[in-house]
C-alpha cells in the first residue's frame, strides 16, 4: 500500500511495468510474479504474490480474497508442492488468501504473527485503515528477525521491517542478493506510514536495517523490482528528512494544525489524497514528538494543536 500523495519515485516507472494477470511471469530463476488484478491508487497496478522453488515452492502474500487470482495461483502451482505460505503483513491486499490457498495445498503459514497497530488507539480516535487490516489471519509459525524458512533448494531469511505495519517483514532469499520487500519498499511510490498502523519512527529504523546489508535486487508487493536498492534506500530515507524537515518549517512559520501544514506542503497534490497526506503528516509529528523537537496539547493526533518544543 503506497503514500498516493507523495506519488511516483520514479515518474517513468508506469510505463516499465506489465501486471501480465492472470500469469505466473518469471522475474529470476525460480523465482515467479503472479499480480493482482486489484489496481487502485494504493495498490497501483495490483498486489505481487511470488512464487519460490521449482517442485516443491513457497507462495509470498498470496494477496485478496480474489477468485481469478486463486484460480491463477493453483494454475501456476500444479504439478508442485506447497510447503510454506509467507505472509508479509495483514492488509486485505496481501494475506487473505492465505486461508483459501492453505486449506488447498496444506501449506504452512509463516509470518511475524497477527495483525495490531504500533500504538494503542487515543481516547476518541479512530483507526483509518481499520477496515483495510486483515484480522482474522494467524500464521501457524510467528517469524523473529533473521529466522529462516527453508524447503526444497531454498532458504527465506526473515528481515522485519515494521514501519508501514506493526507486524511487516521481508524475506531475504539467501544466496542471491534478493529480497522481497513487499510494502517497505517499492519503486513506484512511498510507503504509506499512517498511525495507529504504522509510526515513522519504526519506518526509518527498518531502512537503517536495510541499508546495513548489500542485496542486489529487491521484488516488491507492487510494481516492478527495485535495482540498486542500497542508493534507492538512501533515497528514500532523504525523502523522509526532508518531509520532516517540511512539517518543522511549517510549525516553526506559525502553523499549529496538520490541515494547514498539508495545504501547504502537499499545495500541488490532488486534494483527494490530502486525507493520506494528513496521515504521513501525523507519523512525522509522532516522530517529531516522541524526539523532543515539537510539543503538542495531549497525544500526538490528527486534530491536535502543535508547537516547536
Amino acid at each position: 500500500m503506497s503514500e498516493a500523495a507523495d506519488g511516483p519515485t520514479s515518474p517513468e516507472f508506469d510505463l516499465a511495468f506489465e501486471p501480465s494477470y492472470g500469469a505466473a511471469v518469471p522475474v529470476a530463476p525460480g523465482v515467479q510474479r503472479v499480480t493482482v488484478n486489484n489496481p487502485s491508487p494504493f495498490t497501483f497496478h495490483g498486489t505481487n504474490s511470488y512464487i519460490v522453488g521449482e517442485r516443491s515452492v513457497c507462495v509470498i502474500d498470496p494477496g485478496p480474497d480474489n477468485e481469478a487470482h486463486f484460480q491463477a495461483l493453483m494454475t501456476a502451482l500444479e504439478g508442485r508442492e506447497v510447503t510454506h505460505i509467507a505472509v508479509s503483513h495483514t492488509h486485505k491486499d496481501h494475506s487473505p488468501l492465505t486461508r483459501r490457498l492453505k486449506a488447498a495445498t496444506g501449506a504452512i503459514v509463516v509470518a511475524e504473527g497477527p495483525h495490531r497497530a504500533a500504538r494503542a488507539l487515543h481516547e476518541g480516535e479512530v483507526n483509518p485503515f481499520g477496515e483495510s487490516s486483515d484480522l482474522e489471519f494467524k500464521p501457524d509459525i510467528t517469524l523473529a528477525d533473521g529466522d529462516r524458512v527453508t524447503g526444497d533448494g531454498w532458504v527465506l531469511e526473515t528481515l522485519l521491517t515494521p514501519g508501514h505495519t506493526a507486524n511487516h517483514a521481508g524475506f531475504a532469499l539467501e544466496n542471491t542478493g534478493i529480497v522481497f520487500s513487499a510494502d517497505h519498499v517499492m519503486a513506484w511510490a512511498t510507503s504509506i506510514v499512517a498511525p495507529p498502523d504504522g509510526a515513522m519512527g519504526d519506518y526509518m529504523a527498518s531502512l537503517e536495517r536495510l541499508l546495513a546489508r548489500d542485496d542486489r535486487i529487491y521484488f516488491p508487493g507492487h510494481g516492478g523490482p527495485v535495482h540498486q536498492p542500497a542508493s534507492f534506500l538512501r533515497g528514500l530515507r532523504t525523502h523522509r528528512r526532508m518531509r520532516e524537515r517540511a512539517v518543522l518549517e511549517r510549525i516553526r512559520a506559525g502553523d499549529r494544525l496538520i490541515p494547514e501544514m498539508v495545504a501547504a506542503i502537499y499545495r500541488d497534490t490532488d486534494p483527494r489524497l490530502h486525507g493520506a497526506a494528513a496521515l504521513s503528516v501525523l507519523a512525522h509529528l509522532e516522530d517529531l514528538v516522541e524526539k523532543g523537537l515539537v510539543a503538542t496539547d495531549g497525544p500526538a493526533r490528527l486534530t491536535g494543536v502543535y508547537t516547536v518544543a
